[in-house]
């Protein structure tokens, strides 16, 4: 009689060479995506076994079987660790499997009969592989925290249209939906299932909102925590409406915009996203509108000895952080908020305190700001109001704080001003910029200015 491991091996063997022998690279597109397709029916398949397994080690390992329970047999805490080393899955692999098999398990009484699992109509379509671990994960995990309170002839006919949904039989959706159009479904029949328990989880909801700042590791500061829903919601639009949209360079043609698009910016879009904020941030420190600190609006503190500063070589560091920051970073400090030189003695003491300097005025600013309209880099679509001010001409170099010598730029493009290829020159007053030369080949010299003044004023004269 065949063992179970030689079930299994003659199983693995045979579906292995089924798959090598079928060669990705060489297939027609239709028959690509076939192949996905049906691949994917048979993970679902190996899926359901392995939720159903999953849920078996948790039945034998609970706390009321004691010292005799599976996990603790085998020398591990409870079923997620067992779990992890039999598989070598995540925690969260493991619990996902272990918590969906909980509400998809047919418990068997001891004379035999079985009964129906508390969510009987994912169960059966999990098993037949008709949709996978994600689309059942999505309509359980959004139903369980209404069953105290729903009625049952409502939860059935939410579980039995959401599985409809995923699997394309539904009336109002005869394509399969995928797991997050379910999740998005599942959400709406929560809600009505149980309309009062909306304020309830915001309540809930408003005691666990935070946002947390951690300790420097690696050069980058993590952040954490939870977000209320309308205020994701209003920062995913403010990312959304500087991400999404493109506007054409004035350098290239159609076609080379196109390109442009593509290839121009390499950052991927949570570096948007972190360079988006830093300009928010920016701007609300520039307000006038936050707290004061000692008579003076919220200011970073950066500390570095000027022949550091001069040479580019070198550290700085930013007050309340212990981690250095570059020299660049520096200039990019210095550059839009100014400098102000202070003179220590050996023993630490301060005998000198110099006037803040190369600061631009708010005058100055908002002529700037006026003057350009944003960031002058092309394509850049960050407003005046969250850009900063750069010096064409370096301070190190003579350039002076004025309005002749300054352009507005947003955060990212001040930072990488010097590396990226961009060159900015002023014109009799008008910020002019030249491409780097695998955007624009002929390296010419263009205005950059983003008034729309400036712009019907270069319409009327072209």
């Amino acid at each position: 009689m065949e063992t179970l491991r030689e079930h299994y091996e003659f199983l693995t063997r045979a579906v292995g060479e089924t798959l090598t022998a079928i060669d990705v690279s060489v297939l027609t597109d239709d028959d690509l995506l076939e192949s996905t397709r049906r691949l994917e029916e048979l993970g679902r398949v190996v899926d359901a076994a392995r939720v159903a397994h999953a849920a078996e080690i948790d039945d034998r390992s609970r706390v009321e079987h004691g010292a005799d329970r599976l996990s603790a047999t085998k020398g591990c805490a409870n079923a997620n660790e067992l779990v992890q080393r039999l598989t070598l899955v995540a925690p969260a692999t493991a619990e996902k499997r272990i918590r969906l098999g909980r509400e998809t398990r047919r418990n068997r009484s001891l004379v035999g009969v079985v009964f129906p699992a508390r969510f009987d109509h994912v169960a059966h379509a999990l098993d037949a592989g008709h949709i996978g671990i994600d689309a059942a994960w999505a309509i359980v995990s959004t139903l369980v925290p209404v069953l105290p309170r729903a009625a049952i002839d409502d939860l059935v006919a939410a579980e039995i249209e959401l599985v409809a949904a995923a699997t394309g039989t539904s009336v109002h959706t005869p394509v399969p939906c995928t797991a997050a159009d379910i999740r998005g479904q599942a959400t709406v029949w929560q809600v009505f299932l149980d309309p009062d328990g909306v304020e309830p989880r915001e309540d809930r909801a408003m005691a666990k909102r935070g946002f947390r700042l951690g300790r420097v590791r690696g050069g980058l500061v993590p952040v954490a925590g939870d977000l209320l829903p309308e205020i994701a919601g209003k920062l995913g639009a403010v990312f959304d409406s500087y991400i999404n949209p493109r506007t054409e360079s004035v350098f290239l043609s159609d076609a080379d915009a196109e390109i442009a698009g593509v290839e121009g910016d390499t950052r991927t879009r949570p570096q948007k996203q972190h360079d988006i904020l830093a300009s928010l941030i920016d701007a609300a420190a520039r307000s006038g509108e936050l707290p004061s600190a000692g008579g003076a609006p919220p200011t970073v503190l950066v500390s570095v000895r000027i022949d550091d500063l001069a040479s580019g070589s070198g550290a700085g560091y930013i007050d309340g952080l212990e981690a250095p920051v570059s020299v660049r970073a520096i200039r990019q400090f210095a550059c839009a908020g100014g400098v102000q030189r202070v003179l220590f003695t050996d023993d630490g003491g301060v005998i000198e305190l110099g006037s803040p300097s190369r600061c631009f005025t708010p005058q100055q600013r908002r002529a700037i700001a006026l003057r350009d309209g944003g960031c002058v880099i092309p394509g850049c679509r960050v407003p005046a109001a969250w850009c900063e001010i750069h010096h064409v001409v370096p301070d190190r170099d003579g350039g002076p704080t004025s309005l002749a010598n300054g352009v507005m730029l947003c955060w990212f493009h001040h930072r990488t001003i010097d590396t990226a290829g961009w060159d900015v020159r002023m014109e009799n007053g008008v910020p002019h910029i030249k491409a780097p030369p695998w955007i624009d080949p002929n390296a010419q010299w263009k205005p950059a200015s983003g008034s729309r003044t400036a712009r019907a004023l270069r319409r009327d004269s072209g």
